[in-house]
């Protein structure tokens, strides 16, 4: 082997005869830091034309993934990428990259810019700025359309998805695919280049293959698709230059690039892609944990049923408990029509899926679960069967195992009283369905050991779940803010909106669904039921804000979708407003003497983002969760809150604390007992700290 010549810290060039070997070794991923850039730049130069060909490759698992999140949010030093790969493309020596595990968005930009690509076996590519507000701004807007033609190149640029090898090489985005070590593969790749086998040129030589249709019906589809984005629409006005010279093209792309660098959106999803890192980067998700190397569930419902085929995706044998054969029968079936369904999906082999229900282990008996590592408790929100089922559970599991309950609402504390052992018992809030939703709630008790939080988390990752952790209070984090500003619903509903005025408002602003069609998807009952439990426990002593209207609905066996009949009706897939429901608001307004009034969407909006910004930032100031981003992530994986607004912390700065404190007192003339400012927003407003200054202390 040549010896190697670093050229700095993260880049090295070596020679074999007439084949210069350029590496990039910058763990963990190999991202397009400045010293990387300089360093190609560098290393270009010190080749000069002592080579006939040179071949770039990576150290480590994997090409080039991306831009350094180090120099995010920052004016990044010279030199840019674009300037770098414009030298690389333009080099007189033909040059060639060989990718291995993933080539992402600055990576395959790079790739792009060299004069050939060959990909190894497994090696995946994709540009995946568009999930952060942005677009590829290093040419892969106008070199990808050359290479593979515009509907690929739209596909890869607005999904952000990973491209397989193999895909890449028919589409080709790669000229070649081969198998071995990267350094390998870039000395005999580079050496077919020197004997003719393995055709270079240069990618701004080739004129894409336009089509203004195409490019049309795309751009209005994104527009339907994603009506508050501002990204996908750039993205495809950037391609759209591909047709012109590259240098033209390039500036195109570098002002639409620009745009959106300036949109809110952009760092929204900024926010949302650290904030997903953020979470588990704490303290009580390090250290020691326990093993997990069987799961027990208990209850076949939907929930339990989602938790199992959650655990089983991820490899963990699951033994599964019942009290009746038919309900285990039951969740056996729904498990095995998840599992399915992500087979058909794509999401697994149909290998896969029988290896998976292969470590199903179905029992009526409680005693089962005498050696599993963890039990995770899914059945009937109510806290005397949950207290019975935990004292039983005291009695079977072996020392050491975990006991965890599913609630959504109730005090794990006094669920933990009904062991000898409360520091082994957590919450660990799922949601529905929980083979879907990313969000995982990890619940702290008040004795719960340390190594046993560690371990929620260790199965949130294990899961690909968002774990987050919450103390304890009636509906943790995101249920008890829920519980709060769903009161502004029945408010606005009773005041003179209607529920589908509602819902129209606030997936205008953005949420996939409104509060009313997700009331009818969950179920109205069990709203019904936790608003029963509150005033039986005194929880809820504003009636103003009870659930007049949504009590009437459900107590007429109107639970939504799951019986046809909700707030809207439910035919052949079809959705239409309940015109009984008026009957209902008309009487109850009747019966309150409300006379009604009207409210513009963007009033809806403001009242309702209020409301849960003022309980989320008590939730902040009690500690009930750790920091301001933790109640985003809450939000955003388990509440359809729109990623692109980063949460609604992160969007109430974007408002500002002492707007937010004049509307809070505008709306308390209405109503004092509801509309109250938060300790923490007032001292924001008067020392004009932000949420997202609260989570640089945290």
């Amino acid at each position: 082997m040549a010896e190697t010549t670093s050229i700095n810290d993260v880049i090295s060039i070596g020679q074999e005869g007439d084949v210069a070997l350029i590496c990039i070794d910058n763990p963990p991923v190999n991202a397009t830091g400045q010293a990387v850039r300089q360093g190609l730049l560098d290393a270009m130069a010190r080749i000069g034309t002592s080579a006939k060909v040179i071949a770039i490759y990576c150290a480590g698992r994997t090409f080039v993934a991306g831009a350094d999140i180090k120099e995010f949010g920052k004016t990044p030093l010279p030199p840019s990428l674009p300037d770098v790969l414009n030298q690389i493309e333009d080099s007189e020596i033909p040059v060639i990259s060989v990718i291995h595990g993933t080539a992402l968005g600055g990576g395959l930009e790079l790739a792009l810019a060299t004069h050939a690509r060959v990909a190894i076996e497994g090696a995946k590519i994709g540009l995946p700025e568009v999930l952060l507000g942005l677009l590829p701004g290093a040419g892969g807007t106008q070199r990808l359309p050359r290479l593979s033609g515009l509907p690929f190149s739209l596909d890869v640029i607005l999904s952000g998805r990973q491209v397989p090898a193999k895909e890449a090489l028919e589409k080709g985005a790669v000229d070649r695919v081969m198998s071995g070590e990267p350094r390998d593969v870039a000395l005999a790749a580079a050496q077919d280049v020197l004997a003719g086998k393995l055709s270079t040129r240069k990618t701004k030589d080739l004129t894409a293959e336009y089509d203004a249709k195409v490019i049309e019906e795309t751009l209005a589809g994104v527009k339907k698709k994603n009506p508050h984005l501002i990204s996908p629409v750039k993205c495809v006005e950037a391609v759209a230059a591909c047709n012109k010279p590259l240098e033209e093209g390039l500036k195109v792309e570098r002002q639409c690039f620009i745009d959106c660098m300036q949109t809110p959106q952009r760092a929204g999803l900024i926010h949302a892609f650290f904030g997903e890192r953020a979470v588990s980067n704490i303290p009580e998700a390090k250290g020691d944990t326990r093993p997990l190397d069987k799961i027990g569930v208990i209850g076949g419902g939907t929930m339990g049923s989602g938790i199992t085929t959650s655990c089983l995706m991820a490899g963990i044998p699951v033994r599964l408990i019942e009290v009746a054969q038919e309900g285990l029968d039951r969740g056996v079936a729904t498990i095995t029509k998840n599992l399915d369904g992500a087979v058909s999906r794509g999401k697994m082999s149909a290998e896969k899926r029988d290896a998976a229900l292969a470590m199903l282990e179905p029992s009526l008996a409680m005693e089962d679960l005498a050696d599993v590592d963890l039990v995770i408790e899914a059945v009937f929100e109510k806290m005397e069967i949950k207290k019975e089922i935990f004292g039983k559970l005291d009695t079977i599991c072996k020392k050491g195992a975990i006991l965890a309950s599913n609630t959504s609402y109730l005090d794990v504390n006094k669920i933990a009283e009904m062991t000898s052992r409360p520091e082994d018992v957590l919450g660990l809030h799922f949601f529905s369905p929980a083979h879907v939703m990313r969000l995982l709630e990890i619940v702290q008790g008040a004795k719960t050991a340390p190594d046993v939080l560690a371990t929620g988390f260790a199965l949130a990752k294990r899961l690909k779940k968002v774990g987050v952790l919450a103390q304890v209070c009636d509906g943790f984090i995101g249920n008890r803010i829920l519980g709060h500003y769903s009161k502004v619903n029945a408010f606005l509903v009773l005041d003179g909106a209607s529920p589908q005025q509602v819902d129209d408002a606030l997936e205008g602003f953005g949420l996939a669904m409104g509060p009313h069609k997700v009331g009818d998807l969950a179920g109205l009952d069990i709203g019904y039921m936790n608003r029963q439990r509150m005033k039986e426990e005194g929880l809820d002593p504003n009636a103003r804000y009870g659930g007049d209207v949504a009590d009437r609905i459900a107590e007429k066996g109107w639970y939504g979708r799951k019986t046809g009949k909700g707030y809207y009706l439910y035919d052949a897939g079809r959705s239409v407003p309940n015109p009984e429901v008026e009957t209902i608001i008309d009487e109850v307004r009747a019966e309150k003497g409300i006379t009604p009034q009207s409210f513009t969407d963007e009033e809806i909006v403001d009242r309702y983002m209020t409301a849960m910004i003022s309980e989320a930032a008590r939730v902040v100031e009690d500690g009930t969760a750790k920091r301001p981003v933790d109640v985003d992530m809450v939000f955003l994986f388990g509440y359809g809150f729109p990623r692109f607004r980063g949460g609604p912390l992160h969007y109430a700065d974007t408002i500002g604390a002492e707007e937010l404190v004049r509307r809070i007192e505008a709306y308390a003339k209405e109503d004092p007992n509801y509309w109250q400012v938060p300790e923490l927003l007032r001292k924001m407003a008067a020392d004009g700290t932000t949420f997202a200054d609260l989570n640089k202390e945290g």
